[in-house]
């Protein structure tokens, strides 16, 4: 998919974030439609779309941050590759991020702090990612306070602080 991407960049123009949203539905429905007729399905389709931000192991995060930190450095490192790298990179991180915190999670925070800050002249990474913290630790909070799971919770905040952000700064 990663090099398929990187072709169709260049005939798609504008809509490659709307091809990429449809393979990340799709890739999700597939997913779903593999574990329908397991006898823990229904567990397991609720930790591939909700996540389990809460209950993710040490040894998962030991695992997987030695892989991010080298997707990290080799965006820091090769910045005259990126077009080339992003979607290899973006296809390696998506389903390690995936079986951490779920699809819904790994979506949201991929789209709605991007869309609040479009319009943005400046500071538009520092404020993607201050709307980003701001939203986990308000879904967080309001999981616990409401006992809401928290990655829907956690996408709420996304999308409700994301939509206010936009709309204060439209022209």
């Amino acid at each position: 998919c990663a090099i398929l991407f990187h072709f169709l960049e260049k005939k798609s123009g504008h809509y490659q974030e709307a091809l990429i949203g449809c393979a990340f539905v799709l890739a999700a429905s597939t997913g779903l439609l593999l574990v329908a007729n397991s006898p823990h399905g229904g567990e397991e389709i609720k930790d591939l779309l909700e996540g389990q931000i809460l209950w993710t192991s040490w040894s998962h995060i030991i695992f997987v941050a030695p892989i991010f930190v080298g997707i990290f450095i080799t965006w820091i490192i090769f910045k005259n590759k990126r077009s080339f790298l992003f979607y290899p990179l973006f296809a390696i991180t998506i389903p390690f991020s995936v079986s951490m915190i779920g699809v819904y999670l790994v979506f949201a925070s991929l789209i709605f702090p991007a869309l609040a800050v479009v319009k943005f002249k400046n500071y538009k990474m520092a404020m993607g990612i201050l709307i980003s913290i701001i939203s986990y630790l308000l879904g967080l909070t309001c999981s616990y306070l409401f006992d809401w799971p928290a990655g829907p919770a956690i996408v709420l905040a996304l999308a409700t602080l994301g939509s206010v952000i936009y709309f204060i700064n439209n022209d």
